[in-house]
């Protein structure tokens, strides 16, 4: 699979969502394989221009990412074009669109999935940034802002006419936000509408389906939110059905390990460990008070999706969001995984002890 003059290994890719898919979760995803893309988290195209710290931490990367989509949201071509050469100056090998985002305090900006409701200004902010850049522009849009305004098929055409190299296409609209199920039947007549590839996003969760959503779709590739945080192997496992091979089994130690990797990735000060860090700005190093408040947050964050389908996931899940620290969290995690009885007594935590099973 190719977008653009981008050669992806496999037609399976992270999704962006914010506070969530970090470069961390990023690395840690790409080294289970099976996942040939991934997109960062939405950046602002207003404060990439500006300057503003914040923004330009969210477009940072690695090299073992690769290949990398940096995801940038706004309304106003010219700047929209501006960030485009302001990430393509970071190395990244895409820059994404944002046109799906259902977020209010997104959507009045005139970004986000607002676009969909302009057509034609959706079109010129494509152009722009297709004019001011080598690499290559995709865009992700939903079906529609709303069941009365579904319109991803004349979208997806104008946007291609205006130069992007591939759309993705999450079935569900922006009234919608996740709730209903994501429409599988328009992603295939976006497909079918245009000569670009075409990504499929929404309710792909279990390995097969991605392969069997992409196969009666006519999508070149599925796009992976929630999915791929409540089971990070999950590209690979699809690939491995892809090529005909049963899914591989992740034993529940292996799943573990990915939490307690994660955590000492977020441990990991910036400016202790710069091997292949794309970044537009040095970031200020956390104070050790702060920086473990905000790994306990991300870690409760994940956990949140992560637990989703475990066996007494609920009991992991109330003792991390107990936590004060990250050492408590990494108690709490050894214990889960390697404890096969995971016996109440073991999850004793400073809100009592945790009794569900």
């Amino acid at each position: 699979m190719k977008i653009g003059h981008i050669k992806l290994d496999a037609p399976f890719a992270l999704a962006p969502m914010a506070g969530l898919t970090d470069s961390a979760f990023r690395r840690l995803v790409k080294r289970r394989g099976g996942c040939g893309l991934v997109v960062t988290e939405m950046v602002s195209s207003e404060g990439l221009v500006r300057g503003i710290d914040r923004t330009l931490e969210y477009a940072e990367y690695r090299e073992e990412e690769r290949p990398v989509s940096i995801q940038t949201f706004g309304g106003d071509p010219e700047k929209m074009a501006d960030a485009a050469q302001i990430l393509e100056s970071l190395g990244a090998d895409i820059v994404d669109v944002n046109m799906g985002c259902p977020v209010q305090k997104i959507a009045k900006h005139n970004a986000g999935c607002s676009l969909m409701r302009q057509p034609q200004h959706a079109a010129r902010v494509v152009r722009a940034m297709t004019n001011a850049v080598q690499i290559p522009v995709t865009v992700k849009m939903r079906s529609g802002w709303s069941d009365e305004e579904i319109n991803a098929v004349q979208v997806a055409q104008m946007v291609e006419d205006a130069g992007a190299a591939a759309v993705a296409v999450h079935g569900r609209t922006a009234k919608q936000a996740y709730k209903g199920t994501s429409n599988w039947d328009l992603i295939g007549q976006v497909a079918s509408a245009v000569r670009i590839p075409v990504w499929g996003s929404g309710d792909c969760v279990e390995p097969d389906q991605l392969v069997d959503r992409m196969t009666q779709s006519g999508a070149a590739g599925v796009l992976v939110g929630r999915g791929a945080l409540r089971n990070p192997w999950v590209f690979a496992q699809a690939l491995d059905l892809a090529n005909g091979k049963p899914a591989r089994h992740i034993p529940l130690h292996v799943r573990g390990q990915f939490l307690l990797d994660y955590l000492d990735l977020l441990m990991t000060n910036p400016s202790d460990d710069d091997r292949g860090v794309h970044r537009l700005v040095q970031p200020v190093p956390r104070n050790p008070s702060s920086r473990e408040r905000w790994v306990v947050n991300k870690l409760r964050a994940l956990a949140s999706w992560y637990t989703k389908g475990l066996n007494r996931g609920t009991v992991l899940r109330q003792a991390i969001n107990s936590a004060t620290s990250p050492e408590e969290i990494r108690d709490f995690i050894s214990r889960f995984f390697l404890n096969a009885e995971c016996s109440p007594s073991s999850f004793s935590t400073s809100v009592g002890v945790l009794d569900e099973l």
